[in-house]
């Protein structure tokens, strides 16, 4: 019986595994018989699809008999069908021809290749999202000659009009920017993801991207203004999505491999694998990244590793897994007064400060086709991390005693859920797209403060024999959400959006705040739950194939934050009445292309930010002064944003043997002003008041203009810009002098220039080199009131880079 059990059980597992040999394969050509590489090769109504190879070659292995239909995609070229009947065990060749099609106004990729460079714009609706009628931008990074190994983000958000940029970190660990008058503080007014998932510590109660992927191994940077309210989250920012480079689908096993050497002894390290064998897809990368930085004191030590598996378990359900990790050592040369930095803008009198944030993010997704006109998606992430500093922390005007030092440490623990759906329908005889989502996330933040450690030199995160935590505090923050949004396509012209989305969200803070006359100072716990609906509108109206109006209104708030709810002294009083901050996005545009040589892409916004939280001085009843924190009033930010490129040599002739020239200019004027904003100081014992109404925006440069020109030949490029940006002040009383702690003052205008270059031989190797700023201008971004100042910091001076590559 056991032998007549195997025998059984052997041949169901051999006809099953005969039964998954059955496969369609091909080449791709145009109507000339030219291959066409890199086409989208999908069975409709599946998950199954891979790209042709750089011969037009494509295969699809371990599908189950049954009838099919073969979609193929390429930017310039019509969609193309054909039906297809696969027997079981049968090998079935099917070539596929296509012809070419009118460039309209979503191929804007297509656009590189036939001499123009522009910044490309999200199809209309999309992996399960609605982007119509929303102002966006995709940044293709690996098409942009720039320092990557570095992360250089003046050179990658070049393209990207409005968008501010604090340049202090000069080891490329950490990204900070904003846009429309926000703060760029670690781009903390964005709803900043990986892959469509949540990388920052908590999104509603502390948002700061400590973590950014090595560039080397971003496909594209995906940005929807505060329109993307609705469908991912209520940031004023919008969403800024960093989508990983994925398993190549051409080829069973590819390897790639980029090092780079630059100044100040930079060495970079980039590798990578991937392909696809059947239903299994993979890729992973490892980037060790070293130097002394720029200035002294500035060292910096970097590991982010990656992987990713997916495997299409069925025609109609994928499942994937992937989960990044990275460790970080830097010194932190801290921050220079004025006069420190008009000396030397290189120097650093802080040598013992360092900084480190260990990062762990797992994720697991499913996708599952229910119908041809409906699929969900479903993911499931986390984040285990820490962010830890340790040095000598007072004003940068007080010489360092080389005592001992303070640390401070966070423990993040987060995790979350998302299911989205997007399903398309009839609607009083309309076409309409659907997407919905529902939402769970869950955070936890472990911060100890005001530790005492060592009064040595090196990283140490340890405290002194015998010492605790005098700041021990538990923050806890829960989110529910849901969404649904709708696309309604009245004709080939009109498209309408529509859309809500509710929140709830429940903080908590708890634990010890300090230690006063050496008995612990226990904080009172504060407990907020709060639930509300924002909602959205948005259009297109297709003035010709090309080229479109485009307008948008959505919501938006900001959920009061943990460092909102911790006072800085413990006679500091928090308002039990504070309010998340809420507001509005508003955006109307025109873009488009005129043929393939000239894109545009020119708007007019209006961000109305209320609520804004800060801290005044009051008196109480016993005549003591204390500082309380609570909703102020209101800033508006408006101006116009602007994004253009011509193509000149294909305007007069078409065609060159000689190569193209792409130039380009974005441009925003950002007016960003307090409204009714009350403030408060104590002035011999009585309370004296003021109002900013008028006041520029803290951190908000009136002109943010970048200018580029790309000169390409056959497999050569190079790149340069010149980056004009306004002066700002660096606090909401737009102080002009600066106080002797370098903390307050003007930020000054500056103008630096970028040249990069590279070359690809026979599709395998990679030479690239550059000069960041070319002149060697001295300049700053930011004035920091703490870490990883206080004071004035730099940016990098001139700085050159080599980078060699080779792919098998």
């Amino acid at each position: 019986m056991r032998k007549f059990c195997f025998s059984i059980f052997l041949t169901t597992l051999v006809t099953f595994a005969f039964a998954q040999k059955s496969m369609i394969s091909g080449k791709v050509t145009d109507k000339n018989q030219n291959p066409l590489p890199y086409a989208s090769i999908l069975l409709k109504g599946t998950v199954r699809g891979v790209q042709s190879d750089l011969q037009g070659n494509y295969t699809l292995k371990d599908l189950p008999s049954g009838q099919y239909f073969i979609q193929v995609l390429l930017l310039g070229y019509e969609e193309f069908e054909v039906p297809v009947e696969l027997g079981a065990g049968e090998e079935k060749v099917v070539n596929l021809a296509l012809t070419e099609e009118p460039i309209w106004v979503n191929s804007f990729e297509l656009l590189s290749s036939r001499g123009i460079l522009g910044q490309e714009k999200l199809p209309e609706i999309e992996n399960f999202r609605i982007n119509a009628g929303k102002k966006n931008e995709v940044i293709r990074v690996r098409d942009i000659d720039a320092n990557l190994a570095m992360n250089n983000s003046r050179q990658i958000f070049a393209r990207t009009p409005g968008i501010s940029i604090w340049e202090n970190d000069g080891s490329g660990i950490q990204l900070g920017v904003a846009s429309r008058g926000l703060s760029p503080n670690r781009s903390w007014e964005f709803n900043v993801r990986m892959n469509g998932y949540d990388i920052t510590p908590d999104p509603m109660g502390y948002p700061e991207a400590y973590f950014t992927p090595p560039m080397e191994v971003v496909e594209k940077i995906e940005i929807i203004r505060g329109a993307s309210s609705l469908q991912y989250g209520p940031q004023f920012g919008g969403l800024m999505n960093f989508v990983l480079r994925k398993p190549d689908q051409t080829t069973r096993f590819t390897a790639e491999t980029l090092n780079t050497f630059g100044s100040n002894g930079l060495f970079s390290t980039f590798n990578y694998v991937g392909g696809t064998e059947g239903k299994w897809s993979y890729t992973a990368y490892y980037q060790k990244r070293v130097g002394q930085g720029w200035r002294e004191n500035g060292y910096f030590n970097t590991d982010h590793a990656h992987a990713e598996v997916s495997y299409a378990a069925s025609n109609k359900l994928k499942l994937g897994v992937e989960a990044t990790y990275m460790t970080t050592e830097s010194q932190q040369p801290g921050g220079l007064t004025d006069e420190l930095f008009n000396q030397d803008a290189q120097q650093s009198i802080r040598s013992r400060n360092w900084f480190s944030t260990p990062w762990f993010v797992p994720s697991f997704s499913a996708q599952y086709i229910i119908s041809p006109a409906t699929k969900v998606e479903w993911k499931v992430f986390g984040t285990i991390a820490e962010r830890n500093s340790i040095g000598f922390m007072r004003p940068i005007n007080q010489e360092d005693d080389l005592g001992s030092r303070q640390v401070d440490r966070d423990y993040y623990t987060t995790y979350g859920s998302e299911l989205r759906m997007t399903a398309d329908h009839r609607l009083f005889g309309i076409s309409n797209t659907l997407a919905a989502g529902l939402r769970y996330f869950n955070g936890h933040i472990d911060r100890k403060q005001q530790g005492v450690g060592d009064a040595g030199t090196e990283m140490n995160f340890d405290l002194a024999p015998g010492q605790a935590y005098p700041r021990d505090l538990d923050f806890r923050n829960t989110n529910l959400a849901a969404f649904a949004e709708n696309a309604f396509k009245f004709s080939d012209k009109v498209l309408v959006t529509a859309g809500l989305r509710m929140e709830s969200i429940q903080s908590e803070n708890q634990g010890q705040f300090g230690v006063s006359n050496g008995a612990p100072v226990i904080l009172d716990p504060v407990s907020r739950a709060r639930s509300f609906i924002l909602a959205g509108i948005g259009a297109e109206y297709h003035v010709t194939p090309t080229s479109e109006f485009y307008s948008n209104w959505s919501q938006a708030y900001r959920p009061v934050l943990i460092s909102d709810l911790t006072p800085p002294a413990t006679i500091d009083v928090i308002d039990p009445n504070l309010k998340d901050a809420k507001g509005f996005n508003f955006d109307f545009g025109y873009r488009g292309n005129i043929g393939t040589v000239f894109h545009f892409d020119v708007s007019y916004f209006y961000l109305n930010y209320n609520d804004r939280i800060g801290t005044i001085s009051q008196i109480d009843l016993m005549g003591q002064s204390y500082r309380f924190r609570t909703n102020l009033g209101q800033s508006i930010s408006q101006g116009v944003e602007a994004y253009l490129e011509f193509d000149p040599i294909t305007a007069i002739f078409k065609s060159s043997r000689y190569g193209y020239l792409h130039v380009f200019a974005s441009l925003a004027h950002v007016n960003a002003e307090y409204q009714d904003f009350l403030v408060t100081s104590i002035v011999d014992g009585n309370v004296v008041e003021r109002n900013l109404a008028g006041n520029r925006v803290e951190n908000a440069p009136r002109k943010i203009n970048r200018y580029g020109a790309t000169y390409r030949f056959k497999d050569f490029s190079m790149t340069w810009q010149l980056s004009d940006m306004g002066e700002a002040f660096a606090d909401a009383s737009n102080t002009f002098e600066p106080n002797a702690a370098a903390t307050t003052g003007l930020i000054p205008a500056y103008q630096v220039q970028d040249l990069s270059a590279s070359y690809t031989l026979k599709k395998k190797y990679t030479l690239k080199a550059g000069v960041n700023n070319l002149t060697d201008e001295r300049y700053f971004t930011r004035r920091a009131g703490g870490y990883p100042g206080p004071g004035i910091m730099p940016a990098d001076g001139r700085t050159f880079y080599t980078t060699f590559g080779i792919r098998f």
